[in-house]
């Protein structure tokens, strides 16, 4: 096969995608799905998708892979997740400011050695690959090698991947902090050096309100004004004990969002993390804005810090971006399939049913549009980039018993959200070439 083949392919099985947002349009009007269907990619761009029937006229010289008993679909979009974290999962409970303490402060302060850093890295993306995630928004730490480390392992993988330095210049060990200066130098360097490199994007990123000063954050706004194109995430509303130090902290301030508002720091392309306890006004602020979120329900039941509002943040006359996220370390799994079903539970729990049309768009579409990336990433359609992964149906003996019994599409994706694992990813398709395959 020469190279010019390798780069026209074209996948035919059963294909999902979404063409509309499934809370604000209903589940059946937004989802794209078809039985039979063809997905024609070429250079890494898709240039069609439809059914096999219709379409299969477009192919020329393709190379064609065929699935069955399998789902083709938009690779998973994690929205906030923390790479360092990796080797400290599954560490035992407490809530958050404990566990910050007892757990990521020890383990982050190992990423000033580079090697250490691009270890976790290589693993954290291999195992990016293994559940079928193709695109995250990620924190590194406070050292710029654990960036470098980073984009450098996501650039020979050629993924689309968001990262940033942490910004903490106090309520952190030594180890871990910066300054107000050194952090704004720090991240200017590494946005000269990795913004639109490849796929990679930067994120300008303080950990949260408690562990910057005013004056810290204020050069993270005056940072984002000069380099808009950036992306910028950080922690809001996570724990009941975080909002009251927010509040002893800053003081002048109406609620926790209002910090970053003030230092300029909400607007498109600011995801914040978890947002479980927001005031009326804080969901106004970031519907408005055009500021998203990162649901995070494994992490949010892990620590025990509270019940995502889907009912407020989706289906409300303003809706906000939110996007699905693991949040390991204090997330359990790096598998969205796995997160889904969290969020089910959580859905579930603050008396909202969570449909698997709603939870894979969280993890696909929603997730890209909470990124502003919906026009790279995040479905299948002519123009977009051909991130994709193939779900295997019945990939455990329980789940293959428990699929001759479904209905249709949407209980069998309900099936996969409820029941599977990273067994689940058959094959990840990066930019239109194979980077995972089973077995």
């Amino acid at each position: 096969m020469n190279d010019e083949n390798k780069q026209r392919i074209a996948l035919r099985g059963p294909v999902l995608s979404f063409r509309d947002d499934p809370f604000i349009a209903g589940d059946a009007a937004a989802m794209h799905y078809e039985a039979d269907g063809l997905v024609l990619i070429d250079h890494g761009l898709v240039t069609a998708f439809g059914d096999y029937q219709q379409i299969r006229t477009q192919l020329s010289d393709h190379v064609v892979t065929e699935y069955k008993n399998a789902l083709i679909m938009p690779g998973f979009i994690d929205t906030h997740v923390h790479y360092p974290q990796t080797e400290m999962m599954g560490s035992y409970g407490k809530q958050l400011i404990d566990w910050l303490n007892q757990y990521t402060f020890v383990t982050e302060q190992r990423y000033a050695d580079p090697a250490h850093a691009a270890m976790v890295a290589d693993v954290f993306l291999r195992e990016c690959l293994r559940v079928g995630t193709t695109t995250a928004s990620v924190y590194c730490t406070v050292h710029p090698a654990s960036v470098d480390a980073f984009f450098n392992a996501a650039q020979s993988r050629k993924m689309r991947m968001i990262a940033g330095k942490v910004l903490m210049d106090r309520n952190a060990p030594a180890g871990l902090t910066d300054t107000a200066q050194s952090g704004y130098d720090d991240s200017e360097a590494l946005i000269q050096k990795w913004q639109h490199t490849g796929r990679l994007s930067y994120a300008i990123t303080p950990r949260f309100a408690p562990s910057s000063t005013p004056a810290q954050l204020e050069a993270a706004g005056a940072l984002w004004k000069r380099y808009p194109n950036s992306h910028v995430q950080t922690h809001v509303s996570e724990n009941l004990h975080e909002i009251a130090w927010v509040k002893d902290l800053y003081p002048e301030r109406s609620n926790y969002l209002d910090v970053y508002a003030h230092y300029g720091l909400t607007g498109p392309k600011a995801i914040f993390g978890h947002a479980v306890h927001l005031e009326e006004s804080e969901w106004q602020h970031l519907a408005s804005s055009g500021s998203a979120v990162s649901h995070c329900p494994s992490s949010n039941g892990f620590l025990g810090s509270g019940l995502f509002n889907f009912l407020r943040a989706k289906q409300n006359p303003n809706p906000v971006r939110v996007g699905l996220a693991t949040d390991v370390g204090a997330g359990t799994t790096l598998s969205m399939l796995q997160t889904m079903g969290a969020a089910y539970k959580i859905g579930q729990l603050g008396h909202y049913s969570l449909s698997a049309a709603k939870a894979f768009y969280l993890a696909t579409r929603g997730a890209a549009q909470a990124l502003y990336l919906d026009d790279k990433i995040g479905s299948i359609a002519p123009g977009m980039e051909a991130d994709l992964i193939v779900l295997d149906l019945h990939s455990t003996p329980l789940i293959d018993f428990r699929m001759q019994h479904c209905a249709g599409i949407e209980d069998a994706m309900f099936v996969q959200m409820t029941m599977a694992d990273d067994r689940a990813t058959q094959a990840v398709y990066i930019a239109g070439q194979l980077a995972y395959q089973r077995d």
